[in-house]
């Protein structure tokens, strides 16, 4: 048995005061408010949910290479994230197919909780870090073929709704019980809503790698807000989307339909410098990366720990901010054993001093910082 102090717990729907979680193998079994005097943390948290990294501590998961994962996934696992999915980027078949068959067996022992891959079946016009060189259609038999290879590890595939076939690789991976979202599009607003209708449930870092809003043209940002169906992500670093597009954002989704990611690359934890993604070279400077080419934003450098910060920061409740860090993320991917402190989840705890930095990272039932 553990038992963990916080002056304040984020259960669900509410903070506990002088709180306390008890936790009995691998399981959250108590939650309540504690008489004891000693306190473990100012803040404890569920476990981060980041169904949207590439990377971090440098090492990346766009290679397929196993190892690389599991340094990536040990460093957000310090920052909290205890549970993730590996995001590859824009690859040759070859290279999707060779990942997939490498990290399923990560997948199976708990390392990642799956695959999310980022293109190919993105737009040219909004390909923003993606290697053009390699974009293309989506093509049934090679969606078909990886899924099958991951033997459950596929779990996100992100698509363009208007390129042709788009709507059928939707279906097909609803069908086989995969989560299809929309991201890196020149879509329209009526597209945008093809592909939800189609059964997209995930806008992937919505503004970001999209056709802009106009008034007369609403085209996908405001097609992903306002489709009750969707959970819409946000980079809360104060680089891909400001804090008040960040605030006005998620009060149009509510936290139930709002997802903080990182999309972070090898570079997070890592001193400024050239670094690489999907075979582009790419300059972090201040901690922003950019690709060398082009300038475009290339992922980020955050953890989720500091995009919980920045949402708070924003303006964000204690309880919306744990939800869309850890809560609707879970949602998303259909794992309802995390993402939440109540009796019955895994015990996931991410304890925080009083600023919100983590002190320490508990993953079903163990500590592991």
């Amino acid at each position: 048995m553990t038992l963990v102090f916080g002056l304040k717990v984020v259960a669900g729907d509410r903070v506990i005061d002088n709180g306390f979680v008890r936790v009995e193998g691998t399981q959250i079994a108590e939650i309540g408010i504690s008489e004891e005097k000693s306190v473990d943390a100012g803040f404890v948290v569920p476990g981060f949910v980041d169904i949207h990294v590439h990377g971090g501590g440098g090492a990346t998961f766009t290679t397929g290479d196993p190892e690389e994962a599991r340094t990536a996934a040990a460093y957000h696992l310090r920052h909290g994230t205890t549970t993730m999915l590996a995001s590859l980027v824009t690859s040759p078949p070859e290279l999707m197919m060779s990942a997939t068959k490498a990290f399923a067996p990560l997948q199976a022992e708990g390392v990642l909780a799956g695959i999310h891959f980022e293109g190919p079946y993105l737009s040219q016009a909004r390909c923003g870090a993606q290697n053009p060189a390699h974009l293309r259609h989506p093509d049934l038999a090679e969606l078909d073929a990886l899924i099958e290879a991951g033997d459950g590890a596929v779990r996100l595939v992100t698509v363009a709704p208007e390129l042709p076939g788009a709507l059928d690789a939707i279906r097909l991976l609803v069908e086989r019980g995969v989560v299809a979202a929309i991201g890196h599009t020149d879509a329209t607003y009526e597209q945008t809503l093809a592909g939800v209708a189609a059964g997209a449930t995930v806008g992937t870092h919505v503004f970001n790698g999209m056709r802009p809003p106009h008034h007369r043209e609403p085209g996908p940002v405001f097609a992903l807000l306002g489709a009750a169906g969707v959970v819409c992500e946000f980079v809360a670093d104060g680089i891909h989307l400001h804090d008040g597009t960040l605030a006005f954002a998620t009060s149009v989704t509510g936290p139930a339909r709002a997802a903080l990611i990182t999309d972070a690359m090898a570079a997070a934890g890592m001193p400024d410098g050239r670094y690489d993604l999907g075979g582009q070279s790419v300059d972090v400077a201040a901690g922003v990366a950019r690709l060398t080419r082009d300038g475009s934003i290339a992922g980020s450098t955050l953890t989720m720990d500091a995009a919980f910060r920045r949402a708070v920061g924003a303006g964000v409740s204690l309880v919306d901010a744990a939800k869309m860090a850890a809560g609707t993320p879970a949602a998303a991917i259909g794992r309802g054993d995390v993402g939440e402190l109540r009796v019955g989840a895994r015990a996931d705890l991410v304890l925080l001093d009083d600023n919100r930095h983590v002190q320490r990272v508990m993953r079903a039932g163990s500590w592991v910082s």
